[in-house]
This record gives structure tokens, sequence and C-alpha cells, in this order.
């Protein structure tokens, strides 16, 4: 066949050539999965544009331009919109769950999750939705548009079912799967008249709490849902042990042994790596303790001491949650070598099994009857946080010496033979280590919200501080105005605040979809090495809440909502909580470089730099927010747009990459001047 011969034949069948989706039987855990597109990329459109004119016929250019169809698709009602982002995020969920769209939902349940009772009755597409996936299918389009009536008061399966004789409540799904994870009976809610709660007042705030209470207010509810997520501080005894876990995980090459394309039994070299492991926490603890080392292995049969092989592995994840800076070598091998002891033909070979739930606040008050002491009023003035910022010694003192009184009197109080006063102590400070978290955590994205609403306004472009960026200037992958640009970085850093506010229960989660022995992972080269990708079905369905919760927060969302979770962006579960821990790495340094600025103009030499330079404080710190609001937001990052853009994960890659390129900015000595020693570093 001649040249010209391929060449008409191409044109001939033009249509062949655009690029489509993968069909829903694509596996989730291809190299480049189709479904992870989310809106991204200029693929989107060639798809959505072609199967808008063979499904609805053709578009006009004018509806086009005049803003009338944001998304080109078939406007189904089998739960496959116009909109690329939900239809990705929906047919991850469903691959990751197991499910297919051919498979109805159960009767008074979501059409789309199937997991949580159905809330919104689409009158145009004829189907019941949860609040979470009506706001996902039908965030723009012509699906935008579709008229809704509430089930709230007509859906008969939203009451308490019953089971065993119990009563069960079937609208609780991500908190109930947590909690029977982490082997705790749910109560139903009782109101102040003795009533139990329907579930339909649970609909938003069961799943994530609000706002911590003041120290005058009543604390309600909020400590005991808190606690069921805050793991125990260690003791001084239990610090031993983790110093020795991480001796032995440190000199360990499990993930060299195992994560390898290799031929032969994977099994057996498991196996093996996880009781030579458990020889040398035996050997360690032997060197020690001669004497409780000679108790516990005498015999030499891991199963035997199973138990405490459970309690040294525990004691290690329950440490990493309370100090995500510290085991950063180590935490991803010991979750690696627990995964795989879960196993089933891994736990049979080894008769135990490495893994038990992690001790929390809420599990031990709770076998010793001492839930009543979440439920007191005086917990708040007990674990609060006293900071120094912009008061005296002598106030700061005060608080002090009230903190040390409220827990004295809840120990003596609550204590009992069962449950020693210095039990509640270590639970009281286990809750204050929660506060601090959030403060070093979540409050830096409340600061950097304060300064995007205080030095910029989304109305008014200030001349030379436009937030605006233009694809292809200044390493820029998206072409947003001032105004656009302002609720993107909003938004974002929305997301991000409310990602860290419930970081403990999404590690809870991340660890339920990382140690199950029914969710099993493949070794695939995602570009960035060998890589375990498994699905995250819990971590994506919580995730897709807080997206919807910010969503509504902001009112106004910019870009893609894809959540890319078991792909080769982010491949598993210990790579969400790895990426999102690092946040307040990237924002941490800059509110501390914009807060040292006054003191450092007290110094003369140092505010004559600054005032010939940037024009003052004011101008220098508003330079410094303005590229960093500008560039790390512009969707740079990667080369392309799967693995950047506007989805959820591709904000941070641009945070990322902007940190990377600091040290050629011209404001960069004023970050040295004020202590910066980089973003990994501490502060």
């Amino acid at each position: 066949m001649s040249r010209q011969t391929l060449q008409d034949s191409a044109h001939a069948t033009d249509a062949s050539w655009v690029v489509r989706p993968s069909p829903p039987s694509t596996p989730l855990y291809s190299p480049l999965p189709a479904n992870n597109i989310g809106g991204d990329s200029p693929m989107d459109i060639a798809v959505s544009d072609e199967s808008n004119t063979t499904a609805q016929g053709s578009v006009s250019l004018g509806d086009i331009l005049d803003g009338q169809v944001e998304r080109l698709g078939p406007d189904s009602q089998n739960g496959v919109g116009e909109d690329t982002d939900a239809e990705a995020s929906a047919s991850g969920s469903d691959s990751e769950n197991g499910r297919g769209k051919n498979k109805s939902a159960p009767v008074g349940y979501c059409v789309e999750c199937e997991d949580q009772p159905a809330s919104v009755f689409c009158e145009q597409c004829a189907d019941n939705y949860c609040e979470v996936c009506f706001h996902s299918q039908h965030r723009k389009g012509n699906r935008k548009r579709h008229s809704t009536k509430s089930l709230q008061s007509t859906t008969p399966q939203k009451k308490a079912k019953r089971s065993n004789g119990k009563a069960e409540s079937p609208g609780t799904g991500i908190i109930h799967t947590a909690l029977k994870y982490l082997k705790i009976q749910a109560e139903p809610a009782v109101t102040a008249n003795g009533e139990n709660q329907e579930d339909e007042e649970l609909s938003d705030d069961f799943k994530l709490m609000g706002e911590q209470p003041t120290a005058k207010a009543p604390v309600g509810d909020w400590f005991l849902e808190r606690a069921k997520f805050i793991p125990l501080r260690l003791t001084l005894d239990e610090r031993k042990y983790l110093r020795l876990l991480e001796a032995a995980l440190s000199v360990s090459e499990y993930t060299d042994r195992i994560d390898i394309l290799s031929y032969g039994s994977k099994s057996k070299r498991i196996v093996s790596q996880i009781k030579e492991l458990c020889a040398i926490l035996s050997g360690l603890v032997l060197a020690a303790d001669y004497k409780v080392g000679q108790e516990l292995f005498q015999d030499r049969d891991f199963g035997s001491n199973a138990e405490f092989f459970q309690e040294i592995f525990e004691l290690g994840r329950r440490h990493k949650i309370m100090n995500p800076e510290k085991m950063r070598t180590t935490y991803g091998k010991l979750v690696y070598l627990l995964q795989d002891s879960q196993i089933p033909e891994v736990k049979d070979m080894l008769e135990f099994t490495c893994v038990k739930p992690i001790k929390t606040v809420y599990t031990v008050l709770s076998e010793l009857n001492g839930l009543r002491v979440l439920e007191d009023d005086l917990i708040a003035i007990a674990t609060q946080e006293i900071l120094s910022e912009g008061k005296s010694r002598h106030q700061v003192q005060s608080e002090i010496k009230m903190k040390e009184r409220a827990i004295e009197q809840l120990a003596r109080k609550y204590g009992s033979s069962e449950l020693k006063p210095d039990l509640i102590r270590q639970c009281l400070y286990s809750i204050g280590d929660n506060h601090a978290f959030l403060r070093v955590n979540r409050d830096p994205c409340d600061k950097m919200i304060s300064y995007l609403q205080k030095y910029f306004d989304a109305e008014k472009e200030e001349q030379g501080f436009s937030l605006a960026i233009r694809s292809g200037r200044g390493g820029a992958r998206l072409s947003h105005d001032h105004g656009k640009q302002y609720h993107y970085v909003l938004q974002s850093l929305t997301l991000w605040r409310e990602i860290m506010h419930d970081m403990f229960m999404l590690w809870s989660l991340a660890e339920q979809d990382l140690l199950s022995d029914e969710n099993g992972y493949r070794l695939r080269d995602t570009g960035q090495g060998l890589n375990r990708v498994q699905a995250a079905p819990r971590v994506s369905r919580m995730m897709h809440t807080i997206l919807h919760r910010a969503q509504k927060r902001v009112g106004y969302w910019v870009g893609s909502s894809v959540i890319h979770l078991g792909d080769h962006n982010v491949p598993n579960a210990l790579m969400f909580i790895d990426k999102y821990t690092q946040v307040y790495r990237i924002l941490l340094p800059i509110c501390n470089c914009l807060g040292q600025l006054e003191d450092l103009v007290k110094n003369p030499g140092i505010k004559g730099y600054i005032d010939g330079q940037f024009g003052g404080t004011e101008r220098l710190r508003k330079e410094i927010l303005a590229d960093f609001f500008r560039h790390a937001f512009d969707g740079s990052g990667a080369d392309n747009f799967f693995d950047a853009g506007s989805c959820i994960d591709g904000r941070l890659t641009s945070a990322w990459n902007w940190c990377s390129t600091l040290e050629k900015k011209r404001y960069f000595p004023v970050f040295l001047l004020s202590g910066f020693m980089g973003f990994d570093g501490q502060w």
C-alpha cells in the first residue's frame, strides 16, 4: 500500500483516532489508568467532543462561547455524566470496591457509592444519591441544572436497623467501618430528652468533627468522637521497646528483598524476612533485659510470642501517627512488612498475625468504663494548649496552673481501682498532643488563608501584585486571571486545612486499607520505581467527603476534583499519608519568615537592606505572598497534565515545585536571615 493511500485511509477514519477512555472493565492497576485523567488534560475535551456529537447531536459554537456547555458529554441516567472529573473519580471508586455500574444499589442507598443512605432524589436522573455523590456528579454542565427532592423525611431505611437484637445505624459507613476495625461497639447518639437521634441529623458531621469547643463552652460529643482516633501516648517502658524496634528496622533489608521482580515463591521469602526481623528483635530484647528475654524466647517459638510482637509493632505505628516527623525511613518498611503478613498464605505459614488494633484514648477508657472523662466540660481546660504569644509571663503561669488543677481534679474524680489516675493523666496528655499536632500542621493553613484575605482582593487587582498566571510563562501550566487564581488558592488552602484537621481519622482508615487481608496489592513500575499499587476505598470515600465539605465552604470551585488514589501518581494509602503530612513543611517556614520580618527590621542594617531592595516590610511580605500564591498553585511540577495540573494532588505537587526554586528568588536572603534551613529542616 502506498504512502498516499495510508494517508487517505487515516483521514477517512479520522474519528477512530480520537483517544477514548478505557471501558469500565479496565483493571484499576494499569500503569497509566485512563480513568484518572480527571479533566486535567486537553484529551478529555477531545473525548467529550466526540461523545457529545454522537450522543446529543451538534452543539453550536455560540453555546460554547457563552458558557452554556462547560464540559461536553452525554447527560444520561446510568451514572456517567459529562463531568470528566466526577466520572473519573466515580469509576475509580467503583473499581476499588469491586462494584460495577450494572449492579443495582441496595434499596434506600446511594446509587453511586452504594454504602451511604440516599438523601437526595434527582428528578432528571431518576436516581437516589447521598449528598457527596450528588454534588460530585452534578457539579457543572447540564447536570448542574437538575432539580432535586429531599429524601430525609421519606426514606425508611434511614432509621436504625436491627441485627441480633441490637440497634445498628446504617448511615455511618466510614465511622462504623473504622470502629469495627478498632473493635469498638458504636452506640446511638442520645438527645437531651433521652430520644435516639435519627441518622439524618448526622448526615454531615458524623464523619468529620467540627472545631474544638472553647474552654468555657460545653464539650458535648466533640472529645468523645475525636478520641476514637487519637493514639495513646507511649509510656517510658514502651519507649524502650520502641527504640529496639527502630534499631531492628534500620538494619533490616525487608523491602530490598521483597519488592523486586523475581521468580520463585514470594510467600516463602516474606515469611523468611519476617522471622529474621523477629529474631533480631528477640536478640535486642534479650540484650536489653536478659531475664525478660529469656522468659519470652527460651523455646524459640515465634507463634507462642505473637502477642509480644503484635504489641511492639503497634508501638511503632502509634508513635508514628502522633509524630509524623519521626520514623521517616523505617515506618514504610514496618507497614509493608505488616501488609505482607496479612496475606492469607503468609499468615498460615507464620501461624500467627503481626497486626493488632491501634490503642487509642477511646479504646482504653471504654474498656475501663471511663468514657465519662471525655464528657466532662473540664476536659477542655485540662487539654488546652498554652501559647505564650501576646501574653505576659504572669498570664501564662496562671493558665498552666489552671490546666494542672483541671488534670488533677479529673484524675481524682474519675479514678478508681480499675481506672488508675495515672492512666487518666496519660489519656489527657494524649489529647493535648493532638492539639499540638493541629497547631503545627493545621494552623499554618489558617494563617496563609488570613494572609491571602488580608493582602489581596479577588475583585480588585493591585498593580505589581497581581495573582494572574498564564500557561507557558514562569513555568505555569494553567491560565487564570487574578480573581480566578485568588479563588483557586483559597480553595486549595481550605482543602489542605480540612485534611489536616481530620488527619488522625484518615491515618486510621489508611492503615485499615493497607492492612486489610481482602485488599491485595500489585507491584508495578509507576515511573518512580517499583511501587505497591493498592486500592484505598476507605480513604477515597473519606477524601471525597472532605472535598465536598471544602467545596461547600468556599462556594466556588476552580479546576479538577479528581483524587488520585491507587494509580501511578499515588500508588497506595501510605503514599497518600506521606504526601499530605508534608503540608506543614511547606507552609510553616513561610509563615515563620513572614512573622519575623518585624523583628528583623529592628536591626538597622537589615532594615536598610529591606527598605532599599523591597520598599519596606509590607511590600516585601506582599511580594513573597504574591509569588507563592502565583507559582505554588500554577499546575507545574510535572511534564504532563496527568501528574500535575489542577487535580487535588497536583496542587501539592505545584507547591513542592515552588519550594525547589526558592533559592533563585530575590527575597531568598530574607529567608536565610529569619533562620530558614530548608523545607525539610526543624522549625
